[in-house]
């Protein structure tokens, strides 16, 4: 089985074949709501999130940190010591999908591997919220950490940012909105799995890995952008909004999780090159056969298992530093 010029890992094809099987068990997606099409996801996404490691202690909250109500999980794995360090995570689904629930085994794995405490993020999704609406929160909470983080146990001194896709993004946008109002020391590290930067795709890219019947498409990572964005022809250059326009000078080091097999492999890529290009310290480690989501086959597939511990070796030897 192939994408483009390239092969698929065999466990990430048998992922993606699973995956589908579930999809066809419910209706079109395109005759849903919003609501039916998040219900959804939880129930395709609900056999990705099951087992894995057992977490010392789990707390709950939900709070207004200073721009709205957020739901946090936060965990902490056998052997962490409070006041902990932390990654906090932001989950993918196109800013209009997902949740710390279809996230929640890759938030514990990240946890036990890592050695440090993970606050999952419930933030606003859209189109029912619209940009800046999640990216005002997110902000807040890491400035509420930073003043109040030992209520949770967290250690403010060592914080790191990360998330997968539309969370890669928050995570890259936060970071700048910190670094300008001269809070950049704030964010220890960025964890980037296969981020999503910017509303062009290009030919190419649709090409060897859109389509039908691929993992996403171009015109639904537009779609997605869209629900997003207030007013799509003009924010689509506001670099907080799309991060690969952003100035990235001054921020944390960065590991770009980057799938072979990937729509947005080429934006990954371009986010690479502008990080050296602006003196920031960045490792890129590109995963051969593997595609968008691939993490959360790390019950099944080894290539999934080794971007897991290698982002959770990312982080916990920067929140060490």
């Amino acid at each position: 089985m192939a994408a483009g010029q390239v092969t698929l890992d065999p466990e990430i094809a048998a992922f993606l074949a699973e995956m589908k099987a579930r999809w066809a068990a419910h209706p079109p997606f395109d005759t849903l709501d919003f609501p039916g099409q998040r219900a959804v996801c939880e129930a395709v996404r609900a056999r990705w999130a099951e087992g894995g490691p057992d977490m010392a202690r789990t707390i709950e909250r939900m709070f207004d940190p200073g721009a709205g109500k957020l739901h946090v999980r936060v965990y902490f794995p056998d052997g962490v010591r409070e006041p902990a360090p932390a990654l906090v995570y932001l989950h993918g689904g196109g800013f209009t999908l997902f949740s710390i629930d279809t996230h929640d085994r890759l938030m514990r794995e990240y946890a036990a591997a890592g050695g440090f405490a993970v606050i999952g993020v419930e933030y606003p999704l859209s189109p029912e919220h619209k940009y800046p609406v999640a990216l005002d929160r997110i902000e807040a909470l890491m400035l509420w950490l930073k003043d109040r983080g030992g209520e949770l146990g967290i250690d403010p001194e060592r914080l790191a940012m990360g998330g997968d896709s539309a969370g890669a993004n928050l995570s890259f946008a936060t970071a700048l909105r910190l670094r300008d109002r001269g809070e950049g020391g704030l964010v220890r590290a960025i964890l980037s799995n296969y981020g999503y930067f910017s509303t062009a795709v290009s030919d190419e890219a649709e090409a060897c890995f859109g389509g039908p019947g691929s993992i996403m498409d171009r015109a639904e990572a537009v779609a997605y952008y869209a629900n997003y964005l207030t007013d799509f022809d003009r924010e689509r250059s506001d670099p907080l909004a799309c991060p690969l326009l952003a100035d990235l000078a001054g921020l944390p080091p960065v590991l770009l999780v980057i799938p072979e097999c990937d729509l947005l492999t080429e934006q990954s890529l371009a986010m690479e090159a502008r990080l050296r290009v602006a003196g920031v310290e960045t490792e890129a480690i590109v995963y051969a056969g593997a595609t968008h989501s691939f993490l959360e086959a790390m019950s099944v597939a080894v290539v999934a298992r080794r971007g897991l511990v290698d982002g959770a070796a990312f982080v916990a030897a920067e929140l060490t530093r």
